[in-house]
């Protein structure tokens, strides 16, 4: 079940990365990075997160899961930060990250091909001589 996080919450570090579901850790790379504005702080020091950064967090959290790398979730946030998108110009880079994916599939399957015709070159013999390490060690 999910927890309610009405926009008048304010979170500590530690519930931020429970409500998103990370770690505290990730929060705070994502700060130094610039990904996430800097909290507020309390009288005594501690950062209080808003609503709307998690929703930030959130976002980038998604992003991070569909691939998207660091530069280009900073591209995407820049233009969000600045309104200066479009949704032509989200769908070109959501476009291009998926010409992306479909690039490191291909290659992925390549790989797989390759390393399938290795295993079934080895006998899984008791023999020091493997054909595994003939073929890639020349």
């Amino acid at each position: 079940m999910k927890k309610p996080t009405p926009s008048h919450l304010d979170y500590s570090r530690g519930q931020l990365a429970a409500a998103v579901d990370c770690g505290p850790e990730t929060i705070r790379y994502y700060e130094q990075i610039g990904l996430l504005p800097e909290p507020r702080r309390t009288a005594n020091g501690y950062r209080i997160y808003g609503d709307d950064t998690r929703k930030r967090l959130s976002f980038v959290l998604r992003l991070r899961g569909l691939g998207f790398t660091i530069e280009e979730i900073e591209n995407v946030c820049a233009l969000l930060d600045n309104n200066t998108y479009t949704c032509g110009d989200i769908h070109n880079v959501a476009l291009e990250h998926l010409e992306a994916v479909r690039t490191k599939i291909r290659e992925l399957q390549k790989m797989q091909r390759q390393l399938k015709s290795l295993v079934g070159l080895c006998g899984q013999g008791e023999l020091p001589d493997c054909p595994i390490i003939d073929t890639l060690y020349i």
